[in-house]
C-alpha cells in the first residue's frame, strides 16, 4: 500500500513537470473594474496553445500576468514550475515573448536590434543562425536597415525574430500574425508548428478563429472571462453539434435525394449551401463518408 502512494506520488510529480503553465482562478482585476477573471489552465509541455478572443477581451492581460509583468490580484500562477514575480535570470532565460506593441530600437538595424535582444537574455547569435532566423521572417538582405526605415509589417516580423533568437524553451506570442500577408501568416505557424516538434512549448493569442485549427489546444476569452479550452475538434463538435460534410452535387438534387441522405447518413442536421451543394451534421465523419461515397455511386449520382 505504501508503494502504490509512492508510485503515484510520482506519476503526480513527472506529470507536474510536463505542466509548464498552470493557472487556477487566476485574477487580475484593474482599478477601473476591467481585468480577466476565474482563468483555470493546465497547458503541458510541446504542445501549442492558442487563446482567441477579440480586441479588448482580456489576452494580453494574461500574457503579461504569466510573464511576470503584473501580479495577480487573486489566484495563482505558475510557469515552468515557478511564480512569474519571482522568476531567477536561468527560469526568465527560457522564456520568448512577442508583445503586442513594439520594444525595438528605432535608430538600431535589424542586425543590431536582433543581437541586442538576445543579449539581454545572455545569448550572442551565431552569423548563421542570425541568417536562418532573418531568412524565415523573410529580412534577409535587410540586415542594415535601421528599424525606423522598413515598414510595420517588418517590424512586426522582426519583433516575432528576437522573440526566436535566444532559442526559448516556452515562447509567448501575443498576435504575433497580426498585420501579416495570409501566406506569411500561413509560414509562421508551419515554423510554430516545427518549434513544437522540437519540444517547444508556444502560448499564443489571436483573433483569427481560422488558426485555432492549426493549435493542440483552444481557449476562448470574453469580456474578461475563459469560456471554454477545447481541442479544435471538440470546439468545431460543440459549436456545430457533430462533425460536417458538404457535399457539392453536378447538377441540381431534388429534395427527395436530400431526405434520402439524410436518412442513410443519420445526420442530425441538412442544410442547403447553395443551389448544387449541401451540408451534412453527422456524428462520425470518417465512418460516414466511404458509406456516403458508395451510396452516391451506386445511384449514378456525382
Amino acid at each position: 500500500m505504501i508503494t502504490d502512494q509512492t508510485d503515484q506520488q510520482q506519476d503526480a510529480t513527472a506529470e507536474d513537470r510536463r505542466i509548464v503553465i498552470r493557472s487556477e482562478r487566476a485574477e487580475k482585476m484593474f482599478d477601473s473594474g476591467d481585468g480577466v477573471r476565474d482563468i483555470d489552465l493546465s497547458i503541458p509541455e510541446g504542445s501549442i496553445f492558442g487563446f482567441i478572443g477579440p480586441s479588448g477581451s482580456g489576452k494580453t492581460t494574461i500574457v503579461r500576468m504569466f510573464t511576470g509583468v503584473v501580479l495577480p490580484t487573486d489566484g495563482s500562477v505558475t510557469v515552468l514550475g515557478a511564480i512569474p514575480s519571482e522568476f531567477d535570470s536561468v527560469t526568465r532565460s527560457r522564456l520568448g515573448y512577442m508583445p503586442q506593441l513594439s520594444v525595438l530600437y528605432p535608430d538600431l538595424s535589424v542586425e543590431q536590434n536582433l543581437r541586442f535582444l538576445a543579449s539581454l537574455h545572455g545569448e550572442a547569435v551565431r552569423d548563421e543562425a542570425l541568417h536562418d532566423i532573418l531568412a524565415f521572417v523573410e529580412l534577409d538582405g535587410h540586415e542594415s536597415k535601421r528599424v525606423k526605415e522598413i515598414s510595420g509589417g517588418m517590424q512586426r516580423r522582426l519583433s516575432l525574430a528576437a522573440a526566436l533568437a535566444h532559442q526559448p524553451d516556452l515562447l509567448f506570442l501575443d498576435e504575433p500574425t497580426a498585420g501579416i500577408d495570409p501566406v506569411l501568416r500561413r509560414k509562421f505557424w508551419d515554423h510554430f508548428t516545427e518549434l513544437k516538434e522540437q519540444g517547444r512549448t508556444l502560448f499564443i493569442t489571436t483573433q483569427y478563429v481560422g488558426e485555432a485549427a492549426y493549435c493542440d489546444y483552444v481557449g476562448v476569452l470574453a469580456d474578461g472571462r475563459l469560456l471554454t479550452v477545447e481541442t479544435p475538434d471538440g470546439l468545431r463538435r460543440t459549436a456545430f453539434g457533430g462533425d460536417l460534410i458538404d457535399i457539392e452535387f453536378t447538377a441540381r438534387p431534388d429534395q427527395r435525394l436530400l431526405d434520402e441522405l439524410v436518412s442513410e447518413t443519420g445526420a442530425t442536421e441538412m442544410t442547403r449551401t447553395s443551389p448544387v451543394s449541401a451540408r451534412l451534421v453527422v456524428e462520425e465523419a470518417a465512418i460516414t463518408l466511404p458509406s456516403l461515397g458508395g451510396w452516391l455511386s451506386d445511384r449514378g449520382i456525382d
